[in-house]
């Protein structure tokens, strides 16, 4: 998550991942160095996490799209092209998730991240390696701080080294698991 570029063009895709911790954050090291616009993904199942995601190409290579693309595939991504999808662009985006399947320790936070290059990365890095990231929501809107939604499979008797790792981030962030809306649509 960066700022705007003027000479990138936004790139959607639909993207498999395993479903193991550190993923994620795999994921994002094909993308980066590059802005990423947007990122929705909802566990689903234990196997594979189908994540939307759109980022900025830069414009002075035409290939570039294609690259992440490709170094996603060869990392044993399934891989597909959303960016002429009308039905992606006007609809889908806004309704990838779910819910938690029964049975998952998830605790639920928002975020303000900051938007500079790297506030991703720090993020999943500060994370306790066992931790799964179940859910996670994010849109560029140009200003100063993203707005981020982010479900972590914690379990309980790791549950108090919570507070270390949200210090070590050091990021706002509001607990939401008991939130009544999480409970109604997510969980």
């Amino acid at each position: 998550m960066h700022a705007e570029r003027a000479d990138a063009s936004e790139t959607l895709m639909s993207v498999e991942i395993p479903e193991v911790p550190g993923s994620f954050r795999r994921f994002i090291s094909h993308i980066e160095p590059r802005n990423i616009t947007e990122f929705s993904y909802r566990y689903g199942d234990t196997q594979r996490a189908c994540v939307y995601a759109s980022f900025q190409a830069i414009k002075d290579d035409p290939a570039d799209a294609s690259k992440v693309m490709q170094a996603l595939r060869d990392d044993g991504c399934s891989v597909l092209e959303l960016t002429g999808n009308e039905l992606a662009k006007a609809h889908v985006r806004h309704l990838v998730g779910g819910r938690a399947p029964q049975g998952t320790d998830e605790l639920l936070f928002r975020f303000e991240f900051p938007e500079r290059p790297g506030a991703l990365t720090k993020f999943l890095d500060s994370l306790n390696s066992g931790w799964n990231v179940s859910l996670f929501h994010y849109r560029n809107h140009g200003a100063d701080i993203g707005r981020v939604l982010v479900g972590l499979q914690v379990p309980p008797e790791e549950q108090p080294q919570l507070q270390s790792f949200l210090d070590r981030v050091g990021y706002v962030g509001y607990p939401e698991t008991d939130n009544a809306v999480y409970k109604q649509f997510l969980r």
